[in-house]
């Protein structure tokens, strides 16, 4: 099991892609050859980061969205 997990960290395709990824995911809206191809070929660690970083974003943008809304209500 290990070395299966060690395999599919050594996959080599850059962040950037990872990061169109999730960000589609996010949207919901990825085509299913798209997502084979994802699933086949990018790196679940950088998945797992990338993840991380987008719902921090994501969380961010809503906490400000949020403030925004109840100052100008005052």
């Amino acid at each position: 099991m290990t070395d299966d997990i060690r395999e599919l960290s050594q996959r080599k395709l850059n962040f950037f892609q990872t990061l169109k990824a999730v960000s589609w995911a996010f949207f919901g809206v990825r085509k299913g050859k798209d997502y084979r191809q994802d699933i086949a070929t990018l790196n679940p660690v950088h998945l797992i980061i990338a993840g991380a970083l987008a719902t921090v974003v994501f969380v961010g943008v809503l906490i400000f969205l949020a403030r925004w809304a109840v100052l100008s209500a005052l």
